[in-house]
């Protein structure tokens, strides 16, 4: 079967030492500028028709050079930004963000955050709900940890579209699924949140891995979400530590294999496009 996929997940950037110290020696192959005109070939190549290009920095700078590229390149049809929702301001922010019609969200690396629960501080909440005034949307990065609070915080703001990105990382390389799984299942009292079936790979073993290491992960994902509520992302460039872009795809293809045709064109398009307003 041929269909259009949308890659809900992607980044750009410009590489340098100061700002990418994430990226350590053991990810030398990311070491690099990854930009449009590289990731629009590999696109042709896996018949991706758009992508959703995720923030990488936490600077409103980075929204800027997101946006410039996507005025050069129409594929990227969605932009998932940085803004600073603790701000006293932050209406102003979101007001002026709004203007430009490719930024659909926002996201913060809560994932690094000291307060592991900073998601549920006064101040950030606020932010957060001042979102859904300008059909703004909130990609939520985590570690397992931080589901709980996560919860919370979805359950606390019914009306806003919330995503967890890359499965709230589970720690896939040591198969440790237990707590995962119940904190994850806990969602389905929640329809206002979403996920993002990607980053799995680079929380494997990075040099053995297949679709049955990814198994379990998928059930559960599937079985809380339900196939309305779930998209692909490929999280490229960060997935090439692992796996190539089209190994990345086949995973997860290979797993949706059997569901219906209506609801691949769900999982793969359709989904990412009703979430983010594309």
């Amino acid at each position: 079967m041929l269909m259009k996929i949308i890659d809900s997940h992607q980044h750009f950037w410009k590489y340098n030492n100061k700002d990418f110290d994430w990226i350590t020696d053991d990810m030398s192959v990311i070491q690099k500028d990854f930009l449009p005109g590289e990731l629009q070939s590999i696109y042709k190549e896996n018949n991706i028709e758009g992508c959703v290009a995720v923030q990488v920095n936490q600077t409103e700078e980075e929204n800027n050079f997101f946006l410039n590229l996507a005025n050069q390149f129409d594929f990227i049809k969605g932009i998932v930004g940085w803004v600073d929702l603790m701000a006293d301001d932050i209406e102003d922010k979101l007001s002026y963000w709004s203007q430009y019609k490719k930024i659909k969200g926002f996201r913060h690396i809560l994932q690094g955050a000291k307060d592991r629960a900073l998601m549920l501080t006064p101040v950030f909440k606020n932010g957060i709900g001042c979102l859904s005034k300008y059909n703004f949307t909130y990609d939520i990065l985590i570690y397992p940890d931080q589901l709980v609070y996560a919860l919370a915080l979805a359950v606390r703001f019914p009306n806003q579209k919330f995503i967890i990105d890359h499965l709230a990382k589970p720690y896939i390389k040591f198969g440790d699924t237990e707590q995962w799984k119940k904190d994850m299942e806990a969602f389905k009292i929640c329809q206002n949140v979403y996920c993002k079936i990607s980053g799995m790979v680079t929380e494997a073993d990075w040099n053995d891995h297949s679709l049955q290491t990814f198994k379990p992960y998928l059930d559960v994902v599937t079985e809380t979400f339900g196939t309305k509520k779930i998209m692909f992302g490929s999280d490229w460039p960060v997935c090439l530590v692992a796996a190539s872009y089209k190994n990345v795809l086949q995973i997860v293809k290979d797993y949706f294999s059997s569901f219906s045709i209506n609801e691949q064109k769900d999982i793969f398009s359709n989904n990412a496009i009703e979430f983010y307003n594309l």
